[in-house]
């Protein structure tokens, strides 16, 4: 069965494995800037509204130079707005333009900018780490879920993250729901990959037939 599982999962990420980072264009790294973008997107993602529209906001409020949380805390609300719109993030644009605000400010406020730093206070706890993500106006559990999910590659301490939705995905394609044996399935550093991979399969049943197709 293992080998079944294996070929599911390779077929999968294959198809379906790029992180909604790097779909933002987010290179992500243990720096403060894509850390601060990946934060930004995670909220974005968390609404009622299709991921590519997501993403396609996060690149506009990256192209209109809010990039990081001093640039983004001191746009103008108009700004944040007209930048969301840009990306087609309409029906939630003036609410989230106040979030991503109200987040930037507690970002600088509280950790100067750099999520490293809370990182470092979350002291290795993933728990204790949620709880700090939770803090941050706009992000809510689904939004924590997402940035941990795509944070693992650059903190392994949180690895393997793969959450109830892509626990979903899994369950969907007849894979192990339990998250150790999923990361199993995997090579170092894919477990990001594949619980991107996992949400998608999760979001739409047509990647289950897919891979039943080609397999």
């Amino acid at each position: 069965m293992t080998a079944v599982n294996e070929r599911t999962v390779r077929a999968l990420l294959d198809a379906h494995g790029r992180t909604y980072a790097a779909e933002a264009g987010i290179r992500l790294r243990d720096t403060p800037q894509p850390l601060y973008r990946l934060l930004v997107l995670s909220c974005l993602l968390s609404a009622r509204i299709q991921a590519s529209i997501a993403v396609a906001a996060a690149r506009a409020l990256h192209d209109a130079g809010m990039r990081d949380a001093r640039r983004m805390e001191s746009a103008t609300w108009q700004q944040r707005v007209d930048a969301l719109g840009e990306g087609g993030y309409r029906r939630y644009d003036e609410r989230t333009a106040t979030q991503l605000g109200d987040a930037a400010r507690l970002v600088l406020d509280k950790y100067g900018g750099d999520l490293r730093r809370m990182r470092a206070a979350a002291d290795g706890d993933t728990q204790a780490l949620r709880r700090l993500l939770r803090e941050v106006p706009g992000l809510g559990p689904a939004g924590t879920d997402i940035f941990l999910r795509e944070a693992q590659v650059v903190w392994p301490e949180v690895a393997p993250y793969l959450d109830a939705k892509a626990l979903q995905g899994a369950e969907r394609l007849g894979l192990p729901t339990d998250p150790a044996e999923l990361a199993k399935l995997v090579g170092e550093g894919e477990t990001a990959s594949l619980a991107a991979a996992l949400v998608r399969a999760a979001l739409d049943r047509h990647i289950a037939d897919e891979l039943r197709d080609t397999g």
